[in-house]
């Protein structure tokens, strides 16, 4: 069944555009499948209302920073001072074909800058500490609180 809705959806069927992210993080990140995709989704940015494709609504929700730097060491400090580096981080990109990854905060913090070679747009959720960091190329950083 996951081969079919992974066909239908066209989820993961790039990861070379996630391979110099793999190198570097090594054993440290899972690949997701669709249905884990999904599942970390429903918990995360399903939550959220969409302004057009690729951008979140942020209207209403708990926004705790927005930040206008959009590079590696911006990601850095904002995964640092919204999470804990032990906990889990889950990095959506704006194209499904790019599975998504599972690793810990930290490794989103030492690989930031290849993480964020990989899309002008992805999100990273912060599991245990319920936080979503939305980044767009060229206009940065949002971080809020992912709604009930």
């Amino acid at each position: 069944m996951e081969d079919v809705l992974t066909a239908r959806s066209g989820y993961g069927t790039h990861p070379e555009v996630i391979a110099e992210v793999l190198a570097a993080v090594g054993d440290s990140a899972v690949v997701l499948s669709h249905e884990e995709d999904r599942a970390f989704a429903g918990v995360s940015l399903s939550r959220f209302g969409a302004v057009g494709s690729t951008r979140l609504d942020w209207n209403g929700v708990d926004v705790l920073e927005r930040s206008t730097a959009f590079d590696g060491a911006e990601l850095r400090r904002l995964v640092h001072d919204h999470g804990d580096e032990r906990e889990l981080a889950v990095v959506f990109w704006s194209n499904l074909a790019a599975p998504s990854v599972a690793l810990d905060a930290n490794m989103v913090a030492i690989h930031a800058e290849t993480l964020l070679d990989c899309s002008p747009e992805s999100w990273i959720y912060l599991a245990d500490s319920g936080v979503l960091i939305e980044f767009q190329d060229g206009d940065g950083f949002t971080v809020g609180r992912v709604p009930d």
